[in-house]
């Protein structure tokens, strides 16, 4: 399949508030429009996940990570840096997002990607794609395709076909930053 059709496909079930199943540069991720709350709760319901529990969005560069959050504390740079695989980091007060996204603390968890359809995508969208693992809330991370369970693969209205042949064992690193400069790493 080419990226261009398949970008353009998600793109459109993405702007009617659909949900996609899509690659990352990490697991298998379902994700929708990070401002429309009404597709973040299709997540939920599929995922069978509490509210409270919140998902990551991803950016495709400064200008989005910019629009989320004013304020971006030094060390994010010098982590976004100095990593050298995927890393979540989590920040305070984040904006221009749906609530239901938001962890109850006020902060929203972000991953920078390069993977090539989440890039386009995102650049068509003009917006962050949330992004949250393809499993059943409490089931084991499928680390390739073949893992995800036909509920969630007949749960989103749209299946990207790219990449169905990679595997990935682990997902991103995560550590969370406050303005104050804490850090913490909530996984590694």
């Amino acid at each position: 399949m080419d990226i261009n059709t398949e970008v353009h496909n998600a793109f459109e079930v993405i702007q009617n508030g659909g949900i996609i199943l899509y690659p990352t540069d990490t697991v298998w991720g379902i994700g929708c429009d990070a401002s429309n709350e009404e597709a973040v709760k299709k997540i939920y319901a599929l995922k069978q996940r509490m509210e409270t529990k919140s998902m990551i969005v991803l950016f495709n560069g400064d200008k989005m990570m910019y629009n989320v959050f004013k304020e971006v504390p030094e060390t994010a740079w010098q982590i976004l840096d100095l990593s050298e695989k995927p890393t979540t980091l989590i920040l305070d007060n984040p904006r221009n997002v749906a609530k239901n996204i938001v962890a109850e603390d006020n902060t929203l968890g972000f991953r920078m990607v390069k993977e090539p359809f989440c890039f386009k995508l995102m650049e068509r969208m003009k917006r962050p794609l949330v992004s949250t693992s393809a499993n059943i809330s409490g089931m084991p991370t499928p680390k390739s395709f073949k893992e995800i369970v036909p509920e969630i693969i007949k749960g989103v209205d749209y299946v990207v076909n790219l990449d169905r042949e990679k595997s990935c064992n682990k997902p991103s690193t995560i550590i969370k930053l406050s303005l104050d400069n804490q850090v913490k790493i909530i996984r590694k």
